[in-house]
């Protein structure tokens, strides 16, 4: 362009087949290209194409007018950016499309406002292995600051324990639309499902779905430790699977919460999984510490009465009326407990002085909200006597502290 710019009105251009293009094109940077013949006044082609080349222009004065190859271009190794994704609230997808497929070492990276990097293909499993961890790593790490900023603007016991993107099963629709991304949170007394992440105080109130963490209950659904051989000495979980799959994903969790109804999640790592496993357990410990009690408005034999599950004290029934105590029993006192999956449950305790069992049946609105809730009280109870439990958790430390 240099050359015709300032070549006059007339220009004669010759044409001819370069036999060292092959050669040319494969040229690896910081390497001597073709020769060009300086005599005629023609250029080389790789300094007329430009690639990794900083060549004498008309702002690049040659070093000396004698030199034999002041005229030559200056090769340079730089990055060429095609593409630029952001990882801060980045996920991951290794799945084909609509199908519950894993991709043959490849997998998808797609930034928050939608972005993705097109399916990235590497030649080998392992080093498919090694970028997934590397970027899965990079993407927590952002998380975590994310994380660490929004705590800064809310108090103690609003905190955000953990959140990140899984994949959703949806009930009910045909099997192209089987999973759909999802965005989780644990922050303070409640567990979050959004569309798309909270990027601020006003995004939390528009959650797809809010469950309190007292009546919500985790459970791993699939584990699989074979195609992630490096995350086994992460994963303390003992699970026997001997059941059918009902689809090809291999880490897969569920919460279950009231009315009977359940999440079903899928994460691309084992290790996220276990992530999320222990956020779990963190975040209702807390809430349960918070909480101290709950009181749920129950019925029996046509009365009225109020159940109480308390982290102190046990459980505890009095008349909804005259707030006269019905019944009390610690924890350590329940032995059992049936339902029949509707309303009505039967919990026997048994006494202390005359070490039998006594059966007390009540009725809830929401039986599976209470008894998620007597789960989350029981297991917190467990946790709060474990000294490993406790250290590991810096927060957790401090409530036992002031309690």
């Amino acid at each position: 362009v240099h050359l015709l710019r300032n070549a006059g009105d007339e220009v004669t251009i010759t044409v001819q087949y370069l036999r060292e293009a092959p050669s040319f094109l494969k040229l690896p940077l910081g390497s001597p290209g073709p020769s060009s013949d300086h005599s005629s006044g023609a250029s080389s082609p790789l300094f007329d194409s430009g690639l990794h080349l900083n060549g004498n222009s008309t702002n690049t004065a040659p070093s000396s007018p004698s030199s034999p190859i002041a005229n030559e271009p200056k090769y340079e190794k730089r990055w060429l950016d095609t593409l630029s994704v952001p990882l801060s609230m980045a996920r991951i997808s290794r799945y084909k499309a609509g199908t519950d497929k894993l991709r043959s070492n490849a997998f998808e990276v797609l930034a928050l406002d939608g972005v993705s990097t097109g399916i990235l293909q590497f030649y080998t499993a392992q080093e498919s292995a090694d970028w997934l961890r590397a970027i899965s790593t990079n993407i927590s790490d952002l998380t975590l600051q994310n994380m660490k900023m929004a705590n800064k603007c809310c108090s103690p016991s609003e905190q955000v324990i953990h959140m990140g993107w899984v994949n959703e099963r949806l009930e009910g629709t045909d099997s192209s639309q089987l999973y759909k991304f999802k965005f989780l949170a644990l922050k303070g007394s409640s567990f979050y499902i959004f569309s798309t992440p909270p990027v601020s105080t006003l995004d939390w109130v528009r959650a797809e779905k809010i469950y309190n963490l007292c009546e919500v209950l985790f459970k791993i659904q699939k584990l699989w430790l074979a195609d992630d051989c490096w995350l086994q000495a992460n994963l303390y979980l003992g699970i026997h699977q001997d059941f059918d799959l009902e689809d090809q994903r291999p880490y897969c969790f569920s919460v279950m919460v009231g009315h009977g109804k359940s999440h079903y999640f899928n994460v691309e790592l084992g290790s996220e999984l276990a992530v999320w496993e222990k956020s779990f357990q963190r975040a209702i410990f807390l809430e349960v510490q918070r909480t101290g009690s709950k009181t749920y408005m129950c019925s029996w034999q046509g009365d009225t009465l109020c159940f109480t599950v308390d982290f102190a004290l046990g459980f505890t029934c009095f008349d909804s009326k005259t707030k006269n105590v019905l019944w009390r029993f610690k924890f350590s006192q329940l032995k059992g407990s049936s339902d029949d999956g509707k309303t009505r449950v039967k919990l026997l305790f048994q006494n202390l002085d005359t070490k039998q069992i006594e059966t007390k049946e009540l009725e809830f609105q929401d039986l599976t909200a209470v008894l998620h809730c007597i789960h989350s009280f029981i297991a917190a109870k467990v946790a709060s006597v474990d000294p490993l439990f406790i250290d590991s958790q810096s927060i957790a430390r401090k409530y036992m502290y002031s309690n």
